[in-house]
């Protein structure tokens, strides 16, 4: 199976389930977040991805090492995964973010390692 992977210019999830945010606040993360994936695809900073690929099937993974050892819930990171999923179809990685285009898997905390860092996983494949 292809795999390739980008760390994401935050040290943490820019977006959470946890964030009040005004609306526009929220709409302006998630810009940004779109953006980023969008510009990163465009200027091939994939590792070893020659892009433009237009995939039947993606399996996408979010990671992040945080900065300490606070418990957290992995669900509160949906929210960065689904924009990270838009900027991938805006991309042309994928026509759309349906179900039998692309699978989301819930992200995964792992322990910190003196790194804070998130990282994107794009995996091509079978449904």
């Amino acid at each position: 199976m292809t795999e390739w992977t980008i760390r994401l210019p935050w040290p943490a999830p820019p977006i959470t389930a946890n964030q009040r945010n005004h609306w526009r606040k929220q709409a302006e993360l998630v810009k940004a977040v779109r953006t980023s994936i969008h510009t990163h695809v465009s200027l091939g900073q994939f590792t070893g991805v020659p892009w433009p690929v237009m995939a039947d099937h993606v399996h996408v993974y979010l990671d992040y090492w945080p900065r300490d050892r606070r418990r957290r819930d992995s669900d509160n990171l949906v929210p960065t995964l689904k924009s990270a999923c838009d900027g991938l179809v805006d991309a042309g990685v994928v026509r759309d973010d349906t179900p039998d285009l692309m699978s989301k898997h819930m992200p995964t905390i792992h322990e910190p390692d003196g790194d804070p860092r998130v990282v994107l996983t794009v995996r091509l494949g079978e449904k």
